[in-house]
């Protein structure tokens, strides 16, 4: 009998080993990744810089706490603020997604004097106590997760959401880049523009969570840049570490810090910042936003074309395919026949979330087996 608590329903297949968008398992059976391990490989498995960076930053030192200085931090932020071009916000480190989301519900709360958040239908946000609050999936809530004042609206609806923040009582609405477990449902830059100055009018907290979408998976380094709009706070993790914990949140220069208002142990920590920062060294030198970008062009394209698909969405290498019922087994069977990892989500939806440095030649080979799928059946 395991030992470990039986939460998770698990493919059998383990992964030992990995490079680029590659892995092998315990067979030495290769599969391609396409789904990155829910959108956390950024700059592909095994990247010798990164590993390198890690290795070197280990035998140093590795740890130690919020104390003392870390210039590693500094360095990170300085990097971060600038790919991203958000160069006069600061940044405060944690460990995982629903801690960045936790973190900024606390500072917004704190900022605002107010405590109901505002999230959206569908919404996924993680699942550590506020953040489970304001995900939309009673399933997961415990009742000690019930007492947050949260409401949900529709996504898209503007009227909904400036009728609440008339209300005054709002602290802050948080929204995904794009809504990734939902299944890829995007916010239109027409409702994020609309939504940015309402909640500027309403003095209201707008928080981005770009944890899944950002990071330059979408071929902007955040997927709210499409609609040229500044959230007052934007959560980052998964694509950020490549796989190495960390999690963070941009902060706006209009907050003020207090000591102790954040704080976590392991947040930032050396072995975490070196990673980070060779994920960015990374990105800019291997240019793989330009080429997540490129890629979903190239992706959407070809996929548009193929028979049994009723829907697909999203932008870059955040992608959702939705196929017609009688293929719902594609994603299955693109694993199990021809070793290819993608992601799923409700109704048929396939996720696809490469590493941003997925080449031509891997998506024709994952188009030519999806062909053959729905083609063929």
């Amino acid at each position: 009998m395991s030992k470990l608590f039986d939460v998770y329903s698990l493919w059998p297949i383990e992964p030992v080993r990995a490079q680029g968008c590659k892995v092998w398992d315990k067979e030495d059976t290769e599969y391609l990744d396409l789904y990155g391990g829910h959108a956390v490989i950024s700059i592909g498995h095994s990247h010798p810089k990164y590993v390198e960076a890690i290795q070197k930053q280990v035998e140093k030192i590795g740890f130690y706490s919020n104390s003392v200085l870390n210039s590693l931090q500094v360095e990170l932020a300085e990097k971060l603020t600038k790919q991203s071009g958000y160069n006069d916000y600061s940044l405060f480190l944690c460990n995982s997604g629903a801690e960045a989301v936790e973190n900024a519900l606390k500072l917004a709360s704190f900022h605002t004097g107010k405590k109901k958040i505002i999230a959206f239908s569908e919404a996924f946000h993680g699942r550590t106590s506020g953040a489970v609050a304001i995900t939309d999936n009673p399933a997961i809530q415990a009742p000690v997760n019930k007492g947050h004042e949260v409401i949900f609206l529709p996504l898209n609806d503007i009227d909904a959401v400036t009728n609440e923040l008339e209300k005054g009582d709002v602290a802050a609405v948080i929204i995904e880049g794009i809504q990734g477990v939902a299944g890829i449902y995007e916010p239109s830059n027409e409702f994020l523009q609309q939504l940015e100055e309402s909640c500027n009018k309403h003095n209201v907290v707008l928080i981005l969570d770009e944890i899944q979408s950002g990071y330059g998976r979408t071929g902007k380094f955040f997927s709210h840049q499409y609609a040229k709009i500044q959230p007052d706070i934007i959560t980052m993790a998964k694509g950020m570490g490549n796989g190495f914990p960390i999690g963070g949140i941009l902060i706006s220069p209009k907050f003020e810090a207090k000591k102790g208002m954040l704080g976590t142990t392991f947040g930032g920590n050396h072995l975490a910042c070196a990673a980070a920062i060779a994920v960015l060294d990374v990105m800019e030198e291997e240019s793989l936003v330009e080429n997540a970008a490129e890629m979903g062009s190239y992706l959407i394209e070809q996929l548009s074309k193929i028979k049994g698909i009723s829907a697909l969405r999203g932008r870059g290498v955040m992608l959702g395919v939705e196929f017609e019922p009688e293929y719902a087994d594609t994603r299955n069977r693109l694993l199990f026949e021809d070793h290819i990892f993608t992601g799923g989500a409700k109704n048929n939806v396939m996720r696809i979330l490469p590493p941003l440095c997925v080449s031509k030649e891997e998506i024709d080979y994952f188009i030519q087996k999806i062909k053959e799928k729905t083609e063929n059946n």
